[in-house]
């Protein structure tokens, strides 16, 4: 059972996700760690009904809002494959340190791997109306400029803020909702 408190509640409504990553360290301040978030999501939408509305992808979490016919099912075929595949490029990438860091914060119970890439849970919050969507996809564009990073949401690469402006993201998203 998980330790989480929330649920996914209704299968396959969309649910607003979050996922950390361990002690929130910077791990997506590359390109080829996005790519693994980005290639992942879309192995999902080809794969499990996986349909993603929206996201934001920041250097050490991201929210989505998706849905699919066993959301946390894919939740953990996500952070699974994804843990894998940052744990693999960073081995081949040389980043020693950052790798003895993953080890070094795993959590006791996580006796099954060497490192924890990922925080414990994605905390799904149901989206049940129009109105909800819109103030959670507000939320997820506005995030990197909250942060600075950006003046509009639609400038930040990682997010489907450029598809929601028309312009050519880096993955489908679903915006017939």
């Amino acid at each position: 059972m998980p330790r989480s408190r929330y649920r996914v509640l209704q299968n396959p409504s969309p649910h607003f996700l979050t996922a950390t990553i361990n002690h929130w360290l910077p791990l997506f301040t590359r390109p080829a760690t996005v790519n693994i978030v980005l290639d992942s999501w879309r192995f999902l939408q080809r794969d499990s009904g996986f349909k993603l509305y929206g996201y934001v992808i920041l250097e050490n979490h991201l929210h989505l809002i998706a849905a699919s016919p066993d959301l946390s099912r894919d939740m953990q075929r996500f952070k699974a494959y994804t843990a894998k595949q940052i744990i693999a490029y960073l081995q081949q990438s040389s980043s020693g340190r950052v790798l003895e860091l993953l080890a070094l914060l795993k959590r006791p119970h996580k006796i099954e791997s060497e490192y924890q890439v990922w925080e414990e849970g994605s905390h799904p919050q149901l989206i049940d109306s129009e109105a909800v969507m819109r103030q959670k996809l507000d939320y997820i564009h506005r995030n990197p400029v909250e942060r600075g990073y950006v003046d509009l949401p639609e400038h930040w690469r990682y997010s489907s803020a450029r598809n929601y402006a028309a312009l050519e993201g880096l993955i489908e998203v679903v915006r017939d909702w």
